[in-house]
């Protein structure tokens, strides 16, 4: 009884392609996890500027989301300090919620806020406004007060 095999050409020719397919599908899989771990988030202040008018201040900033990765607006500071530790509290518009706002890669968002001087505020001041992200980044903007 004769037992034939494989020959040694053939086998290293499918061991060759196993390998091949093997390193095809590692390399796939590391593309996608790099694309995962190099996303990024920046925001940019696209304007940030105040008017006065009767009572108060009302500064219109716009932020829009130039990363790769979306972000979540979690507070806004006003003078290093978050709004809400003035009184009277400045309005800002649109709310951010507790669980912040979101802002997918790409977006802009426009906030209102209105400043009362009873909070401090006064004409010709310069006030920072810092846009506070879920990731912990901060991205600050000073305007004066008119």
């Amino acid at each position: 009884m004769k037992r034939k095999g494989i020959s040694p050409v053939i086998a290293t020719v499918i061991i060759v392609a196993v390998a091949i397919a093997i390193a095809i599908a590692v390399a796939f899989w590391m593309t996608g996890i790099i694309g995962l771990f190099t996303r990024f988030e920046k925001l940019e202040v696209t304007y940030c500027y105040a008017e006065w008018s009767d009572d108060s201040w009302t500064v219109k900033l716009k932020v829009r989301n130039t990363g790769s990765a979306d972000a979540t607006i979690v507070n806004i500071f006003i003078n290093g300090k978050p709004y809400t530790a003035y009184s009277p509290t400045p309005s800002i518009s649109p709310t951010i919620p507790t669980d912040g706002l979101p802002l997918k890669s790409g977006e802009e968002q426009e906030f209102t806020i209105t400043l009362d001087p009873d909070a401090g505020f006064e004409h010709g001041m310069s006030v920072e406004f810092k846009i506070v992200t879920a990731s912990g980044q901060e991205y600050p903007k000073m305007t004066n007060l008119p």
